[in-house]
């Protein structure tokens, strides 16, 4: 009797154990060897990129990296001359617009139609991103709401201020909800309290879904980010996660200081 007893409490352990263990989380975005070369000149040199839900990455480096090139890579704005983007698991290039359906993206100028008012350019950003016309009023009033764009929907856009239109076009990336979510200098042009309240959308954002950051304001990263990848001259120097910075007591403006003044630099383990 006490063998069975035994037996069954072991068994129940096991099951409980299966059961506690956490699912997988998925893998969002993959790009593996990514190059691009205009002419003979590379800009973007073998890049691998990994991301899952919940994380958020830093892309950092100096101007002229190549960081806004790999972003135009992984959003299909423009293609790769080696590599391969999966989103979703989606490859990008057998199945773009299905690929795509899953990214929101705002670039360092956001593509706004200065003659339309705010709710006319959301409904057309919506429809444009495969939004359910049934779904468009709720979707507009949830990423209003988010970006703080109440009392605006009757403005145009040419006539709100820099800070206004960058909220516009953050809520234009993030409309239909994607899985992931491309952020090429989002607080550019923000006064402080606009920058505080972008970051916490971010972080917000970033709680479900995956966030790519390019930024050159290396406190944004440290506040906002998961991980961090320096790149330089088109190859990736450096990568790490930001929990294992402040585990180094590590300084990201002396690693990004070493890592792009010298353009031999090996990546970090």
């Amino acid at each position: 009797m006490t063998e069975q007893i035994a037996q069954t409490v072991s068994a129940a352990a096991a099951a409980t154990a299966v059961a506690t263990v956490p699912e997988a989380v998925p893998t969002t975005v993959s790009a593996r060897g990514l190059c691009r070369y205009f002419g003979a000149r590379a800009v973007v040199r073998d890049i691998n990129l990994e991301l899952r839900r919940g994380e958020i990455l830093g892309l950092l480096g100096p101007n002229g990296a190549g960081k806004t090139t790999i972003m135009r890579m992984l959003t299909d704005n423009l293609a790769p001359s080696a590599g391969t983007v999966e989103i979703c698991g989606i490859d990008m290039l057998d199945q773009p617009r299905k690929a795509k359906a899953h990214i929101g993206y705002l670039p360092e100028i956001p593509p706004l139609y200065r003659e339309l008012t705010v709710s006319e350019y959301l409904t057309l950003a919506a429809r444009l991103h495969g939004v359910e016309k049934r779904k468009i009023n709720a979707a507009m009033d949830e990423v209003m709401q988010r970006c703080r764009l109440d009392n605006t929907s009757d403005r145009l856009i040419g006539l709100l201020s820099k800070g206004y239109q960058q909220r516009v076009g953050i809520a234009q990336a993030i409309i239909h909800d994607p899985d992931v979510i491309i952020f090429d200098e989002p607080t550019v042009g923000l006064d402080p309290n606009q920058i505080r309240d972008t970051r916490a959308l971010i972080r917000e954002l970033g709680a479900r879904r995956s966030v790519i950051l390019s930024t050159h304001i290396l406190s944004e990263v440290e506040a906002v980010c998961t991980g961090v990848q320096i790149l330089h001259e088109g190859r990736l120097v450096f990568a790490e996660s930001i929990s294992g910075l402040k585990q180094k007591g590590a300084s990201l403006e002396e690693i990004f200081v070493r890592y792009t003044m010298n353009a031999e630099c090996p990546v970090s383990p």
